[in-house]
């Protein structure tokens, strides 16, 4: 839900400010219809995470204690600066047609886009730190934050939220991409728009279904142009801001970057095909089928010949410095004195890491061949190509979630990771094991995380229904107005506020 708030609010903006600049009434259809969509994902995303604040003190209470004094801040600010201006600008974009001046009615919307930006910065500093930490000094055996601005600019941080917005904006491309080559295809398949003889596309109408004119081809064909040029250059965003990423990883959590690369031994050679038991975490079990030299060392070095550590060579380095077995105390339970295995799942690393890649280079040629198929005004009447546009809006999310579910299995067996650098604070790390609030059960963990599971799941079905049922309805489910009988221009282009029995709730819901 996140990426997509965070990369169709964007496109959203993007939309007005078209309009307000051209005057053209397809970009107004166009904001008002990609609005709702976006306004309906935003509404359950605040809705669903709510329930992180819970589950840092419930269920990871010895966490919370460690880290409490250094989130206080980002996440203070997270909530009371940039949520505040996200949200509370958001339901004046809401209300504010025709009650507010075009330009103000357009700048809140921006605010509110610039507020979820902000928002995703904050948090982004607050899992960074938990990937590098900085900025801080041990305290009685806690980290204590000296240095606010080193958490807030951490190199890490900077990093990961350029990844992490190019992502989203990747996602909300390919959300405009899949639908909007539906309805294209819908007008094709309907037989209202036609082709001549040199492929170029003949826009018609449909008199009897309200909206189906000319102006909604239009709607459908700039939403599709749009996106798929987002998308590609969003593509090119996230390989040059994962290059930094991956570089950064070498140096601060070299064994996530074996791990990810079923690097056993130290090595040059980028993995393309690893077979065998990775998920046994066993060098022994797995077979390299193909590999590239000089590409895995690209990744970390920057260029083809510095050897990358492998797992072998790292294990014993790890366990010099942090040593072999757990701690006895409390803290630890059950697992106090338990030998320490420093290497992350194999299996979640080495996949977690292609998908990502592969998702999101998936995605990018899909755009990049939509922008050819397109150029002569309209999509190939294929049924299949429909169905594999929509399908593709997945892939964005796919590629998303395999890159954090990899970012954070792939610092396993640490909650908060150490930082090795040369500027690094000694001793300011948290075992995985440590995090747990001693007095929840793993029966209690289980029940819990089954119950929140089913209540996502229920809140997914119902955000899917909606999103599928307006978007199915088109630019008219988001503009009743066109399906009436009224020609007054100004009452079309302002949605209909100046009717006394227009609700000003319309829009929204």
């Amino acid at each position: 839900m996140v990426p997509l708030t965070l990369g169709l609010g964007l496109l959203v903006a993007v939309m007005q400010t078209l309009w307000m600049r051209t005057g053209n009434e397809a970009w107004l259809r166009a904001t008002k219809f990609w609005g709702k969509l976006y306004l309906i994902n935003f509404i359950m995303g605040v809705a669903t995470g709510i329930v992180q604040e819970f589950q840092f003190g419930m269920a990871w209470s010895e966490y919370s204690r460690f880290v409490g004094d250094v989130f206080g801040a980002p996440l203070a600010m997270e909530a009371l600066l940039a949520f505040f201006l996200e949200s509370t600008f958001l339901g004046l974009w809401i209300f504010g047609w025709d009650r507010l001046r075009p330009r103000l009615h357009l700048g809140v919307l921006w605010a509110a886009v610039v507020g979820s930006w902000f928002s995703a910065y904050f948090i982004i500093v607050a899992n960074s730190w938990m990937q590098h930490p900085v900025g801080v000094e041990l305290v009685d055996g806690r980290p204590v934050m000296t240095d606010v601005w080193a958490v807030l600019t951490n190199n890490t941080a900077l990093a990961a939220y350029g990844h992490t917005l190019a992502g989203a904006v990747s996602v909300g491309a390919a959300f405009l991409l899949g639908i909007a080559w539906h309805h294209l295809w819908r007008r094709r398949k309907d037989g209202i728009d036609t082709v001549d003889e040199n492929g170029r596309v003949i826009v018609g109408t449909a008199p009897d279904v309200p909206g189906r004119d000319e102006a909604d081809h239009t709607v459908w064909f700039r939403s599709l142009r749009l996106g798929a040029w987002f998308a590609v250059f969003a593509f090119a965003a996230v390989a040059v801001t994962g290059d930094i990423q991956a570089k950064l990883m070498y140096e601060q959590q070299p064994m996530k970057m074996a791990s990810a690369e079923a690097a056993c031994h130290d090595g040059t050679e980028f993995s393309v095909l690893t077979v065998g038991n990775l998920d046994s975490n066993d060098c022994a079990d797995v077979t390299p089928v193909i590999e590239v030299p000089g590409v895995l060392s690209f990744l970390a070095k920057g260029d083809f010949s510095t050897e990358v550590p492998g797992v072998n060579s790292l294990i014993p380095e790890y366990q010099e410095k942090y040593g072999t077995h757990l701690p006895e105390g409390e803290m630890y339970g059950d697992r106090s004195g338990a030998e320490i295995d420093y290497q992350p799942s194999m299996f979640v690393t080495y996949w977690g890491f292609r998908l990502m890649i592969g998702f999101g280079a998936l995605a990018a040629a899909a755009a990049a061949f939509a922008l050819v198929v397109t150029r002569k005004g309209t999509v190939p009447r294929s049924a299949f190509l429909s169905r594999l546009a929509l399908w593709g809006i997945a892939a964005p999310f796919i590629a998303n979630s395999a890159g954090w579910i990899f970012t954070e299995m792939g610092r396993q067996p640490f909650v908060v990771a150490p930082n090795p650098d040369a500027s690094g604070i000694d001793g300011v790390f948290l075992y995985t094991a440590a995090a747990v609030s001693p007095s929840v059960s793993p029966g209690e963990l289980l029940f819990s995380l089954i119950s929140l599971t089913l209540v996502y799941g229920v809140l997914m079905v119902f955000e899917l229904r909606l999103i599928i049922r307006y978007a199915r309805g088109g630019v008219v489910s988001a503009m009743p107005e066109l399906g009436s009988r009224r020609t007054d221009s100004r009452a079309r282009l302002s949605g209909g506020a100046d009717d006394e029995d227009s609700d000003v709730l319309a829009f929204a819901y």
